[in-house]
């Protein structure tokens, strides 16, 4: 079974790293660019006046303006919150499959949590992690403190992925449990039917969240490397196809097209990011090159 240090690894660790110091320019853009709201509250900066009206609180009357003009003005605020993050991770056992790739989809999705974790903590921003298989497994509260990273990576590192999902039915649970606004940052490779998973994601999205959805595929999976007759097994129901690799490709190929362009198209509709990756893209260049295109349409 892997362990922690597996993703603490110098390798890892450095992209993880490498990618703070190239992205910093983009992720305060982008982190704080999603949640900016005004509120009335404390060691925020001031923004403008207005009249006081009833129902204000006269502990916002700005005093000083009253002496000049003889009315009442309440000083308003403007302030960006703290955004929560949860990262959502798919725990089916088809998650563990690799072809040559020496990460996993689980193991890829892993780093790409810990990278978020990274930079969120970077921006003091909370964040927890939420897995699910069939059903919600666990969940670890959000913290902001620098040893949430080593916490999240050590309860990662102790799970497989096994057995069967039901991706809708544990979005459509994260929906029902968030109390307040945040960033869901899902990881799974959405080996099931479309239809129920989008309608969960738009639940999520109309419960007032953010949602990025991280696609994760192997390398196989994605440009099919196979020839002539081949044997392929679901690693979740275990039912073994024997096919013509070479005359079944364009087919496949098409077909995996497809699939992303619904998520990709269904997303877009509801203001939900659609990431799709494979195994074979280094994790953190691929991270930062979805920061920078998000940043571009904010």
């Amino acid at each position: 079974m892997p362990t922690v240090e597996k993703y603490l690894k110098p390798e890892v660790i450095n992209q993880i790293k490498r990618l703070d110091l190239r992205a910093q320019f983009v992720v305060k853009g982008f982190l704080q660019g999603l949640h900016a709201s005004p509120f009335h509250g404390f060691s925020v900066e001031f923004s403008e006046h207005r009249r006081y009206t009833a129902g204000d609180d006269p502990k916002d009357i700005d005093w000083l303006v009253y002496a000049k003009t003889d009315k009442y003005y309440v000083k308003k605020f403007e302030a960006e919150t703290n955004i929560t993050g949860y990262l959502a991770m798919d725990l089916s056992q088809s998650m563990g499959y690799t072809y040559r790739q020496d990460l996993s989809k689980f193991d890829y999705s892993i780093c790409l949590a810990a990278s978020l974790c990274y930079l969120m903590i970077y921006q003091q921003d909370p964040v927890g992690l939420i897995t699910f298989d069939e059903q919600i497994r666990d969940c670890l509260p959000p913290k902001s403190k620098r040893t949430q990273l080593g916490n999240l990576l050590s309860h990662l590192s102790r799970l497989k992925p096994r057995g069967t999902t039901d991706i809708a039915k544990s979005v459509a649970q994260i929906a029902a449990m968030l109390r307040h606004r945040s960033l869901v940052m899902v990881f799974s490779d959405l080996l099931e039917d479309p239809d129920p998973v989008l309608r969960s994601l738009r639940q999520l999205r109309h419960g007032g969240h953010d949602v990025i959805l991280f696609h994760v595929l192997d390398e196989a999976e994605v440009h099919f490397p196979f020839d002539g007759l081949v044997e392929f097994e679901d690693l979740e129901s275990e039912d073994r196809l024997q096919v013509d690799a070479t005359s079944y490709r364009d087919d496949y190929l098409a077909e995996l097209e497809s699939l992303r362009t619904v998520y990709r198209k269904e997303c877009s509709k509801v203001g939900i990011d659609y990431v799709a990756l494979d195994t074979s893209m280094q994790f953190d260049k691929a991270l930062l090159e979805y920061l920078i295109s998000r940043r571009g349409r904010m």
